[in-house]
């Protein structure tokens, strides 16, 4: 059986190319919308972060989304991605690769 290819994307926090399903995209929208995209799928451009929280509170204080997504990215948001990377983190510690 031949194997499958895994996606690879850049993660901004890094600088490291590491397997899409490890990564969490962020997407603005045409309205200047930001929001995370779980599916990977939503329309506009996207930038990929990975699942640590301790990179997420890093990118905050640099503003590393501000400058990818070429929009002003509010604290709350900030807020949000990282809560949402610290449950997806734990979460893969309870139940693994699925």
């Amino acid at each position: 059986m031949k194997k499958r290819k895994i996606p690879m994307r850049k993660d901004l926090l890094t600088d490291t190319m590491q397997p899409k399903k490890e990564l969490v995209r962020i997407v603005i929208d045409k309205e200047k919308n930001v929001s995370i995209d779980p599916t990977g799928k939503k329309a506009g451009r996207g930038a990929y972060v990975s699942l640590d929280p301790t990179k997420i509170e890093a990118a905050k204080e640099k503003h590393v989304l501000d400058r990818s997504l070429g929009a002003k990215i509010p604290d709350s948001f900030y807020d949000e991605l990282y809560s949402y990377v610290d449950h997806q983190k734990a979460r893969k510690e309870l139940f693994g690769d699925k």
